[in-house]
């Protein structure tokens, strides 16, 4: 298991560095050059999207090793929803407060729970049903950067293009982790005895 993760870990190291250098040049264009108004609502969009990826992956890995329904679709949920709102929110609010841009904490779960649940149980049912176990990391770890940076966009009251770019650290280890954890690791600790499934 150990030689398993730091092989993952290792094979998610160039897309996550690569994603987040596009992210954050996508989101600085966004930010700067479009001047979207209401970053809030924005990033609520993309928070589900990133839940909605996290599920497929995290069900689909978990039903490829075990054949249990029920099992994989919690196992989707609950770690798309608590990792996802790690690696999105809990994160980037340590780390936005860390550098002194006076982050405020927004946890989607708790005021759309209707929005958020749903999203993870169509995702968990996609991945289940699909099998797709190898989703496109770059997609999925772009997802979360793109997610991450605009709740540091839109709930910092101090952000600039220069504090953007040392957030680059905060999100790269913010996004590496729990996408590793969430994908692999998360899943992967449930199952026991012998694969259902090959």
């Amino acid at each position: 298991m150990k030689k398993e993760i730091i092989r993952e870990i290792k094979e998610h190291i160039p897309f996550t560095f690569f994603a987040t250098l596009s992210a954050i040049i996508l989101t600085a264009i966004i930010f700067f050059g479009m001047k979207i108004q209401n970053l809030q609502s924005t990033f609520e969009v993309i928070h589900p999207i990133h839940l909605f990826v996290s599920a497929i992956v995290t069900a689909g890995i978990y039903y490829k090793y075990k054949n249990n329904f029920i099992e994989a679709l919690g196992i989707g949920i609950i770690g798309s929803i608590l990792i996802g709102s790690l690696s999105d929110i809990i994160l980037p609010y340590l780390g936005g407060n860390l550098l002194s841009l006076n982050t405020n904490f927004h946890l989607p779960i708790l005021e759309i729970p209707f929005v958020i649940i749903i999203t993870a149980i169509i995702g968990s049912i996609v991945g289940i049903k699909t099998g797709i176990t190898h989703f496109p990391h770059f997609f999925h770890v772009f997802l979360s950067v793109f997610a991450s940076l605009f709740y540091l966009i839109a709930f910092s009251s101090t952000l600039s293009l220069t504090y953007l770019a040392i957030s680059t650290i905060i999100i790269f280890i913010a996004v590496l982790i729990p996408c590793c954890i969430s994908d692999i690791i998360f899943p992967l600790i449930f199952v026991k005895g012998k694969c259902c499934k090959k």
